[in-house]
Formats: C-alpha cells, sequence, structure tokens
C-alpha cells in the first residue's frame, strides 16, 4: 500500500508538471511552474529598473547558475519531495500513532473544518517558524554548514541567489517541515498557495533592490486578499479585483510601519549572507526565511548600518567550488579538523 502511494505520487506529479508547462492548469496563479517564471521575470525587472547597489553588472556573476538552480531545486527536488513522499510518510506516522494508542491524528485534525484563508495562515506560521530553526540548525552543525555553504557562496547579490542552495537542503527541510504541515491538514494545493507566497518574498530578500514598508505591506495585504477570494470560484472579477486593492490598502496603512519588523528584507537579509561577521555572532545572524519577528524574539537580529555594498561570502570562498558539479556534490567527504 505505502510503496503504491510513494510510485503513485511521482506519476501524477510528472502528469502535473507537464499539464503545467503546456498550459493545461487554469488560472495562472495555480499554475506554479509558470508563476515561478513571472515572479522571477518581475523581481528582474525591478533590478534593472531601480537596481539598490547601481554598479553590479545587470546579469551578475553566476546569474545563469543561479536560474538553472530555480528549475534544478524547485521542480526535481522541492516539490517532488513533498508530493511524491509526503503522503506515504504522514500515514505511516498517522497509523503508527493510531496502532499505539487509538488516537486518529488526521480523522481528529479540527483544521479540516476551517476556511481555506485559517489553514493558509496557520500552514505559513508553522512552516516559517520551522524553517527558521532548521535555518539556525544548519549554521550550526558542520556537517550541514558544508552543505549550506552553496548558499552563502554568492559573491553579488540579486533575486535568483535565492534558490542556489544544496539539495540536500531539501532533503532536510522538507523532512521536517511537512510532516507538522501534513498533519494539520495543510493539502499539496495549501502547500503551492504557501509556497508561492514564500518564492515571492524570499526573492525579494535577495534582491537588488529597496521599497518602503508601505510599499512591502501593501503587497502582503494585497496578496493575503487575493488568496482569500480564490477560494470563492463564483465571486466576478471585479470583486476578486476590489478586494485585493482593498487588501493592499489596510496593508500599506496597518503593516506599513511594522514591516521592517515582522517581515524579511534585503537590508537585513545581506547581513546574513556577509563575509565578515563579529566573533560573538560566528554561527550567522538574521536566519529568517519570510518573517524577521523570529530573529527579534530570540535576539540574533543584527544590522549594524547599510550593508548595500558589504562583501559576501564565507571564509575560504575563494576554494569552493564553481561548477555546478561541485557544488552539488560538496559535503559528502570526511569533515576537516579546526
Amino acid at each position: 500500500m505505502y510503496w503504491e502511494a510513494f510510485v503513485n505520487g511521482y506519476k501524477g506529479y510528472a502528469r502535473y508538471l507537464w499539464q503545467e508547462i503546456t498550459f493545461q492548469t487554469e488560472p495562472i496563479w495555480k499554475n506554479y511552474f509558470w508563476m515561478l517564471v513571472l515572479v522571477s521575470a518581475f523581481f528582474f525587472g525591478l533590478e534593472l529598473v531601480r537596481p539598490w547597489r547601481a554598479g553590479q553588472a545587470r546579469f551578475r556573476k553566476d546569474f545563469w547558475l543561479d536560474a538553472f538552480y530555480m528549475f534544478f531545486n524547485f521542480f526535481l527536488f522541492s516539490l517532488i519531495v513533498y508530493n511524491a513522499s509526503s503522503e506515504v510518510v504522514v500515514t505511516l506516522f498517522n497509523d503508527g500513532i493510531k496502532s499505539l494508542t487509538g488516537f486518529d491524528l488526521q480523522a481528529s485534525n479540527p483544521m479540516h473544518t476551517w476556511p481555506q484563508w485559517g489553514v493558509l495562515l496557520t500552514g505559513f506560521l508553522v512552516r516559517d517558524f520551522v524553517q527558521w530553526w532548521v535555518h539556525r540548525w544548519l549554521h550550526a552543525s558542520p556537517r550541514l554548514w558544508e552543505f549550506h555553504k552553496l548558499h552563502h557562496s554568492v559573491a553579488e547579490m540579486g533575486f535568483a541567489a535565492h534558490l542556489r542552495y544544496h539539495w540536500m537542503e531539501t532533503v532536510v527541510y522538507r523532512t521536517v517541515e511537512y510532516l507538522p504541515l501534513a498533519l494539520l491538514g495543510v493539502g499539496l494545493h495549501d502547500f503551492f498557495l504557501i509556497h508561492i507566497f514564500t518564492l515571492a518574498w524570499g526573492h525579494y530578500n535577495h534582491a537588488n533592490f529597496q521599497v518602503s514598508g508601505r510599499v512591502s505591506g501593501a503587497l502582503v495585504g494585497g496578496l493575503a486578499a487575493f488568496f482569500v477570494v480564490t477560494t470563492e470560484a463564483a465571486w466576478p472579477w471585479w470583486a476578486d479585483l476590489g478586494t485585493a486593492l482593498g487588501g493592499a490598502t489596510i496593508g500599506a496603512l496597518v503593516l506599513g510601519p511594522y514591516m521592517k519588523v515582522l517581515f524579511n528584507s534585503p537590508e537585513m537579509h545581506i547581513w546574513h549572507h556577509a563575509h565578515d561577521l563579529p566573533e560573538d555572532r560566528s554561527q550567522g545572524v538574521n536566519f529568517g526565511i519570510t518573517l524577521a519577528i523570529w530573529d527579534y524574539i530570540f535576539r540574533t537580529d543584527y544590522i549594524p548600518f547599510d550593508g548595500r555594498d558589504i562583501p559576501l561570502g564565507f571564509p575560504g570562498l575563494k576554494t569552493y567550488p564553481a561548477s555546478f558539479w561541485g557544488q552539488i556534490t560538496h559535503g559528502f567527504g570526511r569533515l576537516k579538523k579546526g
């Protein structure tokens, strides 16, 4: 039964991906493949029009390698692992709990009766909190740091650097995060919506431009309203648009003044990639993925000054593999002492 579910998961994902590439999935915001392309093109356009680091080349160092990583990581590993494996592992876990205690976690989950916006909000908060701790683990563990070095090998920051990371990170993140999400009742469609939002914000964190808190607050409010109204298929398009614009206005006014504390930003995340850190912060700072609030709560925040032009990377970057194959095979050898 479990093997059949595993195989069917892969087959189903292959059909789904082909339908997305060939525009058989509608509307566009439910087409993850082309949403990745559109979101990436949007942020690249903003980098060209209003660069934060004006002296940086338009096609910065390793731009095309990072563009390849976007598809390699998000389609060959990230979504495949979640889609094909989550149902099997969650079923095994739930069956184990039920056999030991007689309690069915999935059947007793109150979120099955929640509106989709409640599921999305809860799923987003749980996932981001789990990812924050996993991110700290990637820096604290010498073995995992060898894998995570790939993400920190970025010498010039840009939106596509967001998805330059080792495939083993996907294994670590998904192993830890998808079990609580699935047990909470976050289905594959819900996961994709959360994924699209965090994808856009991850692009923003790494992008070579800045916006005010009012603008980013409007974006959050508009997207939140948009995801809510897309669940109401009977609504006319003008009602969807009006709700999204209303959400953007509320987001700009209410969230705007606090966005730089609540959410991650290029000004904050640039310090996470800093080559030189204080001795007492040697394992990293600003671990937030989408939300910054966790760093302020656990006191790992660090923005000493405007870091626009600080050197990026890590000690030993010059000897780190430059080729794709060298990078994705790095980290499996014996750890060096000292």
